[in-house]
């Protein structure tokens, strides 16, 4: 769209090939939006269904409507498909510029199963979508009274009438609504023949608003100040959690390892029996080792700096260090997903009711970034002496896209089965397996080559022993689930609020456009993690425990566990969305969502905790 095209420029720099999927939402006929009175303008009937149930939706005629002799389809975008519009052609005439009044669209003798379809749509509160000149409007089929004495009786009315009422600025639509007559209704509570006439009308108004400016009114809604000071009060509470763990970790970092590394300057002082205190004397070329009886303050000693003992430990390789590696891989991945989807909504790209961009962003740029996982996974697997890097790879390329195509399957399965426009045509599955099969695949190998082929060494700044240390016995807090939930709890805290506008706008009618709020949220979700995770990780050697690797990792991303616990309360507390597609759509792929989210994150904490893991035993000196 004209009025996108900056932004448009600045999002193809970013990644070129968007363009080549249509990333511009609805395109009118016209290429400029420019008409002169009387052109025609089409209005596409796009879909319906339960005002509820956003991924319940039905192609427009699949209700008894007045249907064109000739159904023409509007081409679409790869976006605009997944997001199940399907576009054609309305018979309403709304010539540009052009005043109609009570204009007969046509008269319809409806049978009792068309009768039985509008009684039962309108009992569920169906809704219609189309869009005018890239402009969406939307309304209602009908409505539901109660009657009798007890109001216990239930009719179901249908709309004979809609009112379109258009804005334009000299050559330009700027703004449409459409209205319903309430004294044109039609009873369809009995399953009986009757006739139906369909009428509409037009009414143009001319407004000085610019044509650049005519998407703002869609965003206005998420900007309104009561909501703006929700969104900064969790940015609030998201700051505060920062600046406690910021503390709480600058005391430890400032306090604890500190008197550690003073207290063993010395790198012979690594090899020290515990909870002694001991004076060297040097005897020629000997030392002489004189042992004092224990004492409480090197028992405390002892419990602060437990982890400079495991120090030959620390750095063994972890089991299943192929699955570790491709889980870094993927998290990496999604990682530079996010953040490339973040600077093409902060560009301007994905404004109000232009959502097919985003579909098609998501499934472009992760094609386009697979090669970041298949080079972060082999290098890191080749780092911890893996010799089968191959399969690795293939390790890496199934291990979120797997669980991702099972659960398409299942769900376009269900979709078909309830013919709703969210199945996926033919076509479009041919182009998705495409793109993975000519882009997908081929940058995941050459990525699993080049880190390969980089011969890079691991880096531990102190030996390994042959033996492993055999770990004390712990209690139940400092066990793995404990340690999980301490970690996610504190990182949701910090998203929780912002949550219900997410879900609100993905799951609802709800418009979310304040990106930059959101990216500031979750810069401090990426700090939290990484804080928390290296906390708990030093708690983990303290206690003389040298199997972080795996525990660094799902401490990280617990996080996506405590979102997923949060769809629960959203659909049951906060949600009107029922059936089966509705929930079986909802917690498929919020659970593909979370467990992205969980890769994410736990990549974060692992490597916020290997850096730190690095340090401190870089700093010791240990021989």
């Amino acid at each position: 769209m004209e009025m996108r095209k900056p932004a448009m420029d600045l999002a193809v720099a970013v990644v070129a090939l968007l363009l080549c999927f249509g990333v511009a939402g609805v395109s009118s006929d016209a290429s400029n939006h420019r008409y002169k009175k009387g052109d025609h303008v089409p209005l596409y009937v796009n879909k319906v269904g339960p005002f509820h149930n956003p991924s319940e939706t039905y192609r427009y005629f699949d209700l008894p409507f007045c249907t064109p002799e000739h159904v023409t389809e509007k081409k679409e975008a790869l976006g605009e498909v997944l997001n199940g519009d399907r576009l054609v052609d309305a018979p309403y005439k709304l010539d540009f510029g052009t005043d109609q009044k009570a204009e007969l669209l046509c008269k319809k003798n409806l049978s009792k199963a068309d009768v039985a379809k509008f009684r039962s749509a309108v009992s569920k509160d169906y809704y219609f979508q189309m869009y005018y000149d890239d402009l969406p409007l939307w309304g209602f089929i009908g409505k539901v009274d109660k009657e009798g004495k007890d109001l216990e009786e239930y009719k179901y009315f249908l709309y004979q009438r809609f009112h379109f009422d258009v804005v334009y600025n000299k050559d330009r639509v700027i703004e449409i609504t459409v209205h319903t007559d309430p004294d044109m209704l039609l009873d369809v509570t009995d399953d009986k023949d009757i006739e139906v006439e369909f009428v509409y009308s037009v009414n143009w108004k001319e407004t000085t608003i610019s044509f650049e400016k005519r998407m703002e009114k869609y965003s206005q809604t998420s900007s309104l100040p009561h909501h703006l000071e929700i969104h900064w009060f969790s940015i609030i509470n998201s700051c505060v959690t920062v600046l406690l763990l910021t503390g709480f970790l600058a005391t430890i970092l400032m306090r604890v390892l500190k008197n550690d590394f003073v207290k063993f300057e010395n790198p012979l002082d690594c090899h020290l029996p515990k909870q002694r205190t001991v004076l060297l004397v040097r005897l020629g070329t000997s030392l002489l080792y004189i042992w004092y009886a224990h004492d409480e303050e090197s028992a405390d000693d002892e419990e602060e700096t437990g982890w400079k003992y495991i120090h030959g430990d620390v750095f063994r390789f972890p089991k299943y260090k192929s699955l570790l590696a491709a889980c870094l891989g993927s998290g990496t991945q999604l990682f530079t997903l996010t953040i490339f989807i973040f600077i093409l909504a902060l560009v301007g790209v994905f404004y109000p009711y232009n959502r097919g961009a985003l579909f098609t962003a998501l499934v472009i740029i992760y094609a386009l970034t697979s090669g970041i996982a298949g080079y972060a996974a082999t290098s890191f697997y080749c780092q911890l002496e893996g010799t089968n890097w191959v399969r690795n790879l293939l390790l890496t390329g199934c291990l979120f896209c797997g669980p991702l195509f099972l659960t398409f399957c299942f769900l376009n399965t269900v979709a078909i089965i309830y013919s709703a426009t969210a199945a996926l045509p033919f076509g479009t599955i041919v182009v998705i397996v495409l793109i993975w099969t000519l882009v997908t695949s081929p940058l995941l190998v050459l990525g699993g080559i080049a880190g390969k082929n980089s011969k890079a060494e691991f880096q531990a700044p102190v030996r390994t022993t042959k033996y492993p240390r055999e770990i004390p016995e712990l209690p139940w807090y400092r066990h793995t689930v404990p340690q999980m939930i301490m970690a996610g709890f504190l990182p949701f805290s910090a998203i929780y609020i912002e949550l219900y506008y997410i879900f609100a706008s993905v799951w609802g009618h709800r418009i979310y456009t304040i990106y930059s709020i959101l990216f500031i949220v979750f810069i401090i979700l990426i700090i939290v993690t990484a804080f928390i995770t290296v906390a708990l990780t030093y708690f983990q050697l303290a206690a003389e425990d040298h199997e972080w690797w795996w525990r660094s990792f799902l401490c990280g991303g617990s996080t996506g566990l405590f979102v997923y616990g949060y769809c629960w309360y959203y659909y049951h507390a906060r949600s009107d969305m029922s059936g089966f597609m509705q929930t079986s759509f909802f917690f498929g792929y919020m659970a593909c969502i979370c467990y992205g989210f969980f890769l994410m994150l736990g990549t974060v904490g692992f490597r916020a905790s290997l850096l730190f893991v690095r340090h401190i035993y870089r700093s010791i000196k240990c021989e």
